[in-house]
Order: structure tokens, then C-alpha cells, then sequence
């Protein structure tokens, strides 16, 4: 896919698969596969393969190429596939060339390893991970890397770069941006669920779910209703799913990814654990998220062991 015509399909809910693993941790592609099919056949809008959600800091370069010819031979090219790539310039390099070879439609760079990085040096990481590859890239900004929007501007200069993820949340910050690069970006709400309204009241309308890996429907809803400024409807789904949800994940660091594999297993669904330094949740928090389940139960649709 073109780096245009990619940018052209990033609207609407993007989805961030978790990566199933079996009891002893090892890969589980099959469940993988069952999992990209559901989305698929939820009419989410794209998805990205190894993740934030899909733990790809987690993964070997082996279990990442997998992990990404896995979900772009289910994705069967009915929507785009994006794979996460990062840790050094190398290594990013690496990824999004076999990422390419695999028939992924785009890149989503995540932050580089060294935490203090200066702005040239990040530049230099963005660039050399962008340039091996043909597709359209999009820049995670998350965790340590809070781009400014000089950088931001900056960073346009890549040719093939199509796209911002916000992950920090900060909408004053992002609207400043915004404003500085218009629209030589597409826009995407990175942060998670729960800021959907925020975003689209800057005028985003795309956003990465890990929702959607249990309720698509309900991904799909809240885009629906935020486009719509259906504010009572929006709100009412945020209120009843999405905040007592992420009030759960909030509770722990890396919780963002724990929660959301418990509440598959809940659900039947392949997730399996997840892989240190992230943690289990705790017994107690597994009865408060089978009640949430319960809870979700009209916004879920139907996952069998076929799917």
C-alpha cells in the first residue's frame, strides 16, 4: 500500500491486537489468527500487529516477523495492517523491512530504547527506521518521547511519514501542535478509549482501541456517536463500559495490556498471560472484571471457537 493510500484509510477505530501466548509463554499464532478474524469480521478500520497492546517490547525479532505474517495472512487484505517496530535504529530498520516483506500496509514507530534522547537524535532514529521501507510510517508519541511541536514540524521532513498517534494525552499540547502542522499529518488518539470525546472534539477522528480486542462493537459506537456529537449517547457509553474499565487498568503500570488479556480469558477468548515485567491481576481484580463482563454484555458480539 502506497504511503498515501494508507493515509487515506486512517479513520475510524484502529485496533491493537493483544499477542496470545500459551501457559509456558510461548507464542500462540493460532489464537492470533482467531482473533484478527473476529476483528476483521467486525469491520474495524485497521490494526496494528506487536503493538503497545500486542506487548511488542516483549517480542523477539523472530516472534515479531511471525506475529506480523500471522495477522497480515488472516487480515487477507481487507483492511490495513500497520506493525509496530522500534528499540534502536538497527533493530527498527530490521523489523520494518521484514515487516514489509511480510505484506504489512505501514509502520508504527515506537519510541527508541535510550529514555533521554535529544531531538536530533530522535530524528535520526525516525529517519533511519523510515527510509529502508517504502510504506507510510506513523510516530507513536508516548512515554518518554513528548514531541513538541517544532519537532513535530520537524519530523514532516521524512517523506514517507503520514501520521502522528497521540499517547500522552495532553490535548493542550496536541491542539498546539495541531495547529502548527495542519493537515501535512493525519491525526490519530493514541491514548486510549476512555479520551475519545477529548479527541474528537479537536476535530481527530481515528483512534487506536484495545477495546475493540473484546467489544469491537463498542469501538465502533463510540467513533459513531463522537463523529455525531451525540454527546448524551457518548457519554452514556463512557460512563457505563469505557471508564470502569480503564479505572481497573489505571490501577497498576501496565495494567493496559494485563486487564485486557483477563477480560479475553473471561470472555473465551486465546490471550493467555502476559509476559514480565508486566503482571497477573489479582484474584480480587478477576471477580470485578467478570462482573464488568456482565456488565458489557450488549455491546459484546459473538466470538466462538470458530471464528
Amino acid at each position: 500500500m502506497e504511503p498515501q493510500q494508507l493515509r487515506s484509510k486512517l479513520a475510524g477505530v484502529i485496533a491493537f491486537p493483544v499477542t496470545p501466548f500459551q501457559a509456558d509463554q510461548s507464542l500462540d499464532l493460532e489464537g492470533l489468527r482467531r482473533n484478527v478474524r473476529f476483528l476483521v469480521e467486525n469491520r474495524v478500520n485497521a490494526l496494528v500487529a506487536a503493538g503497545g497492546t500486542g506487548e511488542l517490547y516483549s517480542l523477539t525479532p523472530a516472534e515479531h516477523r511471525a506475529v506480523v505474517e500471522a495477522t497480515v495472512a488472516e487480515a487477507g487484505g481487507r483492511i490495513p495492517v500497520i506493525a509496530g517496530v522500534g528499540f534502536n535504529s538497527h533493530l527498527a530498520a530490521e523489523m520494518a523491512t521484514h515487516s514489509e516483506a511480510a505484506g504489512a500496509d505501514g509502520l508504527l514507530l515506537f519510541p527508541p530504547y535510550y529514555i533521554h534522547a535529544h531531538d536530533d537524535g530522535l530524528f535520526d532514529y525516525y529517519s533511519a527506521a523510515s527510509r529502508v521501507t517504502r510504506l507510510g510510517v506513523l510516530i507513536y508519541s508516548r512515554d518518554w518521547v513528548n514531541l513538541s511541536s517544532a519537532m513535530v514540524e520537524r519530523l514532516t521532513k521524512i517523506p514517507n511519514l503520514v501520521a502522528l498517534k497521540d499517547g500522552q494525552g495532553d490535548l493542550r499540547r496536541l491542539q498546539t501542535i495541531k495547529a502548527r502542522v495542519g493537515d501535512r499529518l493525519e491525526w490519530i488518539g493514541g491514548i486510549g478509549d476512555d479520551l475519545v470525546p477529548g479527541y474528537y472534539a479537536l476535530g481527530i477522528r481515528a483512534f487506536t482501541s484495545s477495546i475493540a480486542n473484546i467489544a469491537p462493537k463498542l469501538s465502533l459506537q463510540l467513533h459513531d456517536r463522537a463523529c455525531a456529537m451525540d454527546s448524551p449517547s457518548l457519554s452514556r457509553l463512557m460512563t457505563n463500559y469505557v471508564i470502569p474499565l480503564y479505572n481497573i487498568r489505571a490501577r497498576k503500570r501496565g495494567y493496559e495490556v494485563s486487564v485486557m488479556k483477563k477480560c479475553m480469558e473471561i470472555l473465551g477468548m486465546p490471550a493467555g498471560p502476559v509476559r514480565p515485567p508486566l503482571t497477573p491481576v489479582r484474584a480480587e481484580e478477576e471477580t470485578e472484571l467478570r462482573s464488568l463482563m456482565d456488565r458489557y454484555k450488549p455491546v459484546l458480539s459473538l466470538y466462538t471457537a470458530g471464528t
